[in-house]
């Protein structure tokens, strides 16, 4: 009988390598989180009600995946970044301020979940190739929700 050796294809450079890119990551959802609140409170026009609570059902979801994200960091070992000065530091997504109109703003959110869900394949791609099931599957998740959301998003606009 032929004994299967089973050995971890995560290392741990590559618990460090990928946190690292989660905590990048980490960064970008917060900004984009920030992003939302600031339209939510600020959002003026014929579509204020729709857009207000749509901004609101987005950053209630951005908290979401920053705590996932978080606990995943976490989990591989690492400390996921907590501090504004740090998100600033590790973001690649800009910040918005004193947006108020509605295709303006929908406009932001869209290049934002864009941005993300490019981050997001990049991080499932290297999570794939390590075999890391958890954070492909935390990502993946991501990106099947953050698609929907660009297709309404596209469709608000056209």
């Amino acid at each position: 009988m032929e004994t299967l050796e089973v050995t971890s294809v995560k290392t741990e450079d590559y618990n460090i390598s990928i946190s690292k890119e989660l905590n990048a990551f980490l960064s970008d959802v917060q900004i984009y989180n920030m992003n939302l609140r600031g339209l939510h409170w600020n959002i003026k026009g014929r579509n204020f009600f729709l857009l207000h609570e749509k901004y609101e059902e987005l950053y209630n979801e951005a908290d979401e995946m920053v705590d996932e994200i978080a606990e995943r960091i976490l989990a591989l070992g690492s400390s996921p970044l907590h501090t504004f000065e740090d998100y600033l530091a590790n973001k690649n997504l800009e910040v918005a301020k004193q947006v108020s109109k509605g295709e303006e703003g929908v406009a932001l959110v869209l290049g934002n979940l864009k941005h993300l869900l490019r981050k997001e394949r990049e991080i499932l791609e290297k999570a794939g190739e390590n075999s890391d099931e958890a954070t492909a599957n935390l990502v993946s998740d991501f990106i099947s929700n953050q698609e929907k959301h660009i297709w309404m998003l596209e469709s608000f606009l056209s």
